[in-house]
């Protein structure tokens, strides 16, 4: 075990693997992160599987027998990341039994849906049945047409990882999405216990943004506030997330057994070479959390990595003042977060086209 990474772990940070493909699978390279680096829980993307489809063979046997099967595009796509998620479902399930919402794998809605309510309900329920694990997670987007489809699904007893979130304010709308679908699955007679949730927060991408636009104001003042926007906007979601538990609200979901969304720490892999590479994994130290990293993040926290004790807690204040003096030099946080969101819609659709033209190669040289 790497003692960087298991001291992440007794910090209390979940390590999950933004990472997924048959290869590491059936190698046993996932179990083998499972035990020797920490990591508990997976998350996927159409961009993560259209990699792993096109860089070996593995998926061979399977493209072929559906091809011959008449199957099209979307019900091959479907099939294959179904049993993807499914089998490392069956890897983490050890996890998974001996915690309480660890040991997760989560697979996406069709991003196309991401302005859909019903759509993304439908396409919830379909990928929740078809993996049929109870430690798979649905990951739904935090638009405004996810937003009810968050509660529809929880009501439902499915498990949700909650993706796309930028802003505070969209973050309180999914930390109450959430708490309302707990209401009605209590009232509808659901186990509380089983229900598991987190809630994406994406970090390196606010300061991708951000940094732009300070340095476009190019100030001493705008330039020294580059790389902090991310972090104290996370620190920012920490404490709307406790105050939220420390409602009544919460208490009487908790006393009918209900589990706490955690914050989720997403995109920390470290988009500006000029920071740390570890910058949104030692900057965002509380326990109760989940970081999901890339390969590369994991791997340089387990080389040179520090803990160095609960790095949220309690920086609200701070947090906000940094915010408040980015905003005072004319960035305009409600369009960043906007089009922060856009964007992030428009990489998700992107992903999953280049995931059906991946596909439909595979399709082409089986036949």
């Amino acid at each position: 075990m790497n003692d960087r990474l298991q001291q992440l772990s007794d910090a209390g940070v979940s390590i999950w693997l933004d990472d997924l493909s048959r290869e590491r699978i059936e190698s046993g390279n996932l179990a083998e992160l499972v035990k020797e680096r920490s990591v508990v829980g997976v998350t996927t993307n159409p961009t993560i599987f259209a990699g792993a489809v096109s860089d070996g063979e593995r998926y061979d046997d399977q493209v072929r027998s559906l091809v011959q099967a008449g199957k099209d595009v979307d019900e091959v796509i479907f099939a294959l990341t179904t049993d993807d998620v499914r089998n490392a479902c069956d890897v983490l399930a050890p996890v998974a039994e001996r915690t309480d919402a660890d040991g997760r794998v989560s697979i996406e809605v069709e991003p196309s849906l991401a302005e859909d309510t019903e759509g993304t309900i439908a396409s919830a329920q379909r990928l929740w049945a078809a993996v049929d694990r109870p430690n798979a997670l649905i990951k739904i987007p935090a638009t405004h047409e996810g937003i009810p489809a968050i509660t529809a699904a929880i009501a439902q007893g499915i498990s949700v990882n909650v993706t796309l979130i930028f802003s505070i304010e969209r973050y309180r709308a999914v930390m109450d999405a959430y708490l309302a679908g707990l209401e009605q699955a209590r009232d509808a007679g659901l186990d509380l216990t089983k229900i598991v949730s987190v809630a994406s927060f994406f970090i390196s991408r606010v300061d991708a943004e951000i940094d732009k636009r300070l340095e476009a104001i190019g100030s001493d003042e705008a330039m020294a506030l580059r790389g902090k926007a991310a972090v104290a906007n996370a620190h920012l979601a920490y404490a709307a997330f406790q105050e939220v538990m420390a409602s009544d609200r919460w208490k009487q979901l908790a006393e009918a057994g209900a589990q706490p969304q955690r914050p989720l720490w997403a995109s920390t892999g470290v988009k500006n070479p000029d920071y740390p590479d570890t910058l949104y994994v030692t900057q965002l130290v509380v326990a109760g959390t989940v970081n999901t990293m890339p390969e590369k993040t994991l791997e340089a926290f387990a080389d040179h990595g520090e803990v160095e004790g609960d790095t949220v807690t309690g920086r609200g204040e701070e947090a906000q003042r940094t915010m408040d003096a980015i905003s005072a030099l004319g960035v305009d946080m409600t369009e960043v977060f906007l089009a922060l969101e856009q964007e992030g819609v428009e990489k998700f659709v992107g992903s999953w086209d280049e995931l059906v033209e991946t596909v439909k190669g595979q399709m082409e040289a089986v036949r």
